[in-house]
């Protein structure tokens, strides 16, 4: 008989135990993340009523694959453009949070007379909160169209990318082992170059890929592929010195801009939820009941320092970015607990081997505890407000409501021409001379020695000059002339004659960095002169501003990156799924907008805008109507609504809460008495007497008088022909009918 291998035989046990807690917790009705933590412990040596996990270390790396797709799946469903939507109070309530949240876990675990490592990471893992566990939070409490939550939702998204860049900060101060200023600062760097280049060139390529490949794709294919890519970027970031799961959110925020995001996202969903439940039993696995019970005094101050923290913080940040004190007291009450991203990055502290044993289950103990509290920190927002409220001095509330008002107000109408020109210079040097720089790499890195390989003498370094200063001319190109006939440049130009020194000034300053990497290149391939060098890059520099082939190329690479870069936006337009620009920035208001969806047994439907009379009773406002692949903007008051419309109505929280409500009511109560409206078929001979002998279907008034249809006329002979309204009915003739009950039984004793 053949012996069961131990992996397989501790993911039976494994699987069977979160099964059967999912079911468990599924019925509490509470968040599968502590069912999957109590099915670890389950199955771990630390309880002994049931069988153990043998092979800890081939779980463990099953774990790591589970980070991995976690944040390749978190990668689908983020999108970089997404910073730039949530506008700036999100931006500002989360750095207040991670800041604070950081140095408030520093300052705790260093009182315990823990590690600097461990107090580090101690920060890190309670400044992040749970997206998971607060969205379901909100949808299950009705709070989920609120003003607040979609600031908190704004707030969870910067906290997610912002958390994957912690990783990256973290795992360099570990290896590292200490906290030096100027690596830190050479961390970073890298991390941008090496983040901007990789969503530039896959946010190129890929999508290009995809679309050259579709008709190829069938959904085994395209999962295949996805990851494929996902683990070759895992590869790649680990070989640059970063994390695998860093390596995968990007891969998953690269795919996020092609259009098979969602299709990718659905298939790739049930992979990720298998190892992402492997991933979490073993976080429980690490539970140790023993020294829980040893560090109870660390877990119960780090339970109230993440609440209290959060939530002090999070309304902090939330009044700085402008908003008022109810919405501020919201948004903190609503992020006091700390979930995935606590765990991945404790699991981070434990492969890189820095953090201490008891870490770990500490932070696991917290986040129970706190995920636990989340509902009533939610409801207790409210009376917390009124408390502040009713007790603050009144100078501290008029100071608040003079600052909220004061944020609300729109800005500037037009920015000067010289901070548009500056930002889009600063953006094109930025973006193109890291696309320099990595051709530089591998044309030094990878291709020399394949040229000096293969090709003998001074060729080698030709063919390479030239395919090296061939593949940056576009990028050469767009650094020395692009924006130098923008309408900021040509307005600044004419504005004031003081302006042109310091646009001559930058230009020569981009003609330096260009020649800077064209005599690079040169210098290091061939042993010649300095003059010889000049002259050359000259040569190179003219031909890039005169030449043909680099202008095109330049304007179709651009073309072409933008092109796949909104691809989903363009299509979402276009089948009229994408909000409105000002959606976003509704969040600094008192109103905001909401989406609705007219079910199909809602009083609304069927009635227009003017018979709902939304405006008189709730206070809101219909600024569209999506109707299946169509989009109606600003509709008239004679717009019918139909089932199944999604509504987008702009309107304050007590408006829309209250308009949700009704449209959710049925549109009818049920029959008491189905059978009443049951619809039969029944056969009626016609014979001599009958009083629908002689007549046509037409003269009969059947349909009128009865409230039947006639669906056949079965002759003498069997045949049932399609019923002729001008054909009299004859003797031996029978009406298929159909109708009501009651109606089909008046017709028969007619």
């Amino acid at each position: 008989m053949s012996e069961l291998a131990p992996l397989i035989a501790d993911l039976a046990l494994i699987l069977i135990c979160a099964g059967i807690m999912t079911l468990i917790f599924k019925k509490l009705k509470q968040p599968l993340v502590l069912g999957y933590i109590v099915a670890g412990f389950i199955a771990s040596p630390h309880f002994s009523l049931t069988p153990s996990v043998m092979d800890a270390a081939s779980i463990h790396v099953w774990s790591d694959i589970g980070v991995i797709f976690l944040l390749f799946a978190l990668g689908l469903e983020f999108s970089f453009k997404k910073i730039v939507k949530v506008g700036g109070p999100a931006i500002i309530a989360t750095f207040t949070i991670i800041f604070g949240m950081m140095v408030l876990g520093f300052i705790v675990g260093s009182s315990f007379g823990w590690s600097k490592m461990d107090a580090l990471f101690l920060g890190g893992m309670i400044c992040m909160s749970s997206t998971t566990i607060i969205y379901k939070a909100f949808d299950d409490l009705g709070l989920a169209k609120k003003k607040f939550a979609g600031l908190v939702m704004s707030i969870l998204i910067l906290e997610d990318i912002l958390a994957v860049v912690l990783m990256v900060v973290l795992s360099t101060v570990a290896v590292s082992s200490n906290f030096e200023g100027g690596e830190l600062v050479m961390s970073i760097l890298k991390l941008v170059f090496f983040l901007t280049l990789w969503l530039l060139v896959g946010i190129y390529l890929i999508p290009l890929i995809l679309r050259k490949t579709r008709s190829l794709m069938n959904d085994e294919t395209l999962l295949v592929v996805s990851l494929g890519l996902c683990f070759l970027m895992v590869v790649v970031a680990a070989k640059t010195g970063f994390s695998a799961a860093f390596g995968a959110f990007i891969m998953g925020s690269i795919l996020a801009e092609t259009l098979e995001a969602e299709h990718i996202e659905r298939l790739v969903k049930p992979v990720k939820d298998l190892f992402g439940a492997i991933f979490f039993v073993s976080v429980g696995m690490m539970v140790d009941p023993a020294m829980i019970g040893r560090y109870w005094l660390p877990i119960l101050l780090i339970t109230i320092t993440v609440v209290v923290g959060q939530s002090f913080f999070a309304t902090v940040g939330v009044l700085l970015s402008g908003q008022n004190l109810k919405t501020a007291v919201q948004s903190g009450f609503s992020l006091t607990q700390i979930g995935e991203f606590s765990f991945i990055i404790a699991s981070l502290g434990v492969s890189l081997g820095v953090t201490s044993d008891f870490l770990y289950p500490i932070v696991v103990a917290v986040s129970v505890i706190t995920i636990f509290l989340t509902p009533y920190m939610i409801r207790l927002a409210e009376p917390a407000y009124n408390f502040l409220d009713k007790h603050l001095p009144a100078r501290v509330r008029t100071f608040l409501d003079s600052y909220a008002a004061s944020a609300s107000e729109p800005a500037a109408a037009k920015e000067s021409p010289w901070k548009t020109y500056l930002g889009a210079v600063g953006q094109t040097v930025l973006i193109y001379g890291i696309l320099c720089i990595a051709v530089c790499l591998i044309g030094f890195g990878l291709l020399q020695p394949l040229a000096e390989k293969y090709i003998p003498g001074i060729w080698a370094h030709v063919v390479l000059a030239v395919v090296v200063l061939g593949a940056m001319a576009p990028f050469l190109r767009a650094i020395l002339v692009k924006k130098n006939r923008s309408d900021e440049f040509k307005s600044l130009w004419a504005q004031n004659p003081a302006n042109r020194a310091p646009l001559v000034a930058g230009m020569v300053l981009r003609l330096a960095m260009v020649m800077g990497f064209i005599f690079y290149v040169l210098a290091r391939l061939f042993h010649i002169s300095v003059l010889l060098i000049l002259v050359l890059a000259l040569a190179v520099v003219a031909y890039l501003m005169f030449g043909r082939w680099a202008k095109q190329s330049a304007h179709k690479i651009e073309e072409t990156f933008l092109t796949n870069l909104n691809s989903r936006e363009k299509r979402a337009e276009y089948l009229g799924e994408k909000k409105p620009e000002y959606a976003s920035r509704l969040l600094d208001k008192d109103m905001h907008l909401a989406d609705f969806d007219i079910p199909a047994d809602s009083k609304w439907a069927g009635r227009t805008l003017r018979e709902m009379k939304l405006s008189q009773l709730f206070g809101v406002q219909v600024v569209a109507i999506v109707r299946g692949s169509k989009r109606l903007n600003i509709p008239v008051a004679d717009t019918r609504i139909y089932p199944y419309d999604r509504l987008q109505v702009v309107g304050a929280d007590a408006g829309l809460e209250a308009f949700g409500t009704e449209l959710g009511r049925e549109n009818a109560s049920l029959p008491e008495e189905f059978t009443d409206q049951e619809v039969l078929l029944r056969r009626l001979p016609i014979s001599e007497g009958s009083p629908f002998l002689g007549k046509s279907l037409k003269d009969s008034s059947i349909r009128n008088r009865y409230r039947c249809l006639v669906v056949g006329v079965e002759k003498e002979d069997g045949a049932l022909h399609i019923p002729n309204v001008t054909i009299p009915f004859e003797d031996g003739d029978f009406l298929w009918i159909v109708g009501e009950k009651q109606d089909v039984e008046a017709m028969m004793g007619a």
